[in-house]
């Protein structure tokens, strides 16, 4: 691994019970990049996406065998505290999920679990949440009210704010558009340029143009298997593998 490598997934696979889900997965990915994974719904790419801070945890009867790496430390290690992995390879989900509680008390919630109890801390945290977000000038005027109120896309970046919120490294987001309208979408598309500055982020994401105009590198799963992973302009121009080009000019998928 180089300084830059953020993650480094080696012979990884993964099993839903007798069902071989991901097969020897070889991947590195390069602090402030953004990645996209993109391949045909079932292909592995949401599951990859969550072994990455070990969500997949949560399925009863997931096997997982082979390493993932984060700044070089092995997160399937007996060592690892999930509780601060997820603080640090944090998830934005498909559609917004935020919690039936104020706006403000959606951002304040991480940090408050995590031991922050002073207000001006906390409003501080807040702030610099909601303008990393780019949603500060929509919302600092009713910061009490219900986070259910805003918009669908005003919720996804409420969401990605709350993420920021407890300082990760590393944003995993799952298809974060697929609900959302055209200009909310943009919206997000434009904040993820924005975010990799300071983060590095891996993109799940159906859509074929929104993989080319948002991402670094792009990775093409197909039945469990990463075919073949490569900067994004090469991936929609020139790919190595017939199957890649196959998928991203829409013969199948």
């Amino acid at each position: 691994m180089t300084e830059r490598h953020k993650i480094n997934v080696s012979k990884l696979n993964l099993f839903y019970g007798d069902n071989h889900a991901l097969h020897d997965i070889e991947m590195t990915i390069e602090s402030n990049t953004i990645a996209a994974l993109i391949g045909p719904s079932g292909c592995g790419k949401s599951t990859f996406l969550r072994t990455l801070n070990r969500m997949n945890d949560l399925i009863d009867g997931v096997r997982i065998t082979g390493s993932v790496a984060v700044d070089g430390q092995n997160v399937y290690g007996p060592e690892t505290d999930i509780v601060s992995l997820r603080k640090r390879v944090g998830m934005v989900f498909q559609r917004p999920n935020p919690f039936p509680m104020s706006i403000y008390d959606n951002i304040a919630y991480g940090p408050r679990i995590h031991g922050t109890k002073k207000k001006a801390v906390l409003d501080e945290i807040v702030e610099r949440s909601l303008r990393q977000a780019a949603l500060w000038d929509e919302v600092k005027d009713r910061l009490n009210k219900s986070a259910l109120g805003l918009s669908g896309g005003q919720q996804q970046r409420l969401c990605i704010a709350r993420l920021l919120a407890v300082e990760p490294d590393v944003l995993l987001m799952d298809e974060p558009t697929s609900a959302l309208d055209p200009i909310s979408t943009l919206k997000v598309e434009e904040l993820t340029q924005t975010l990799k500055e300071r983060y590095t982020i891996i993109i799940v994401t159906h859509n074929m143009q929104q993989a080319a105009r948002i991402s670094d590198v792009t990775s093409f799963f197909l039945n469990g298997y990463l075919v073949e992973t490569d900067k994004t302009d090469k991936i929609f121009t020139n790919p190595n593998d017939q199957r890649t080009e196959d998928y991203i000019t829409g013969r199948f998928g």
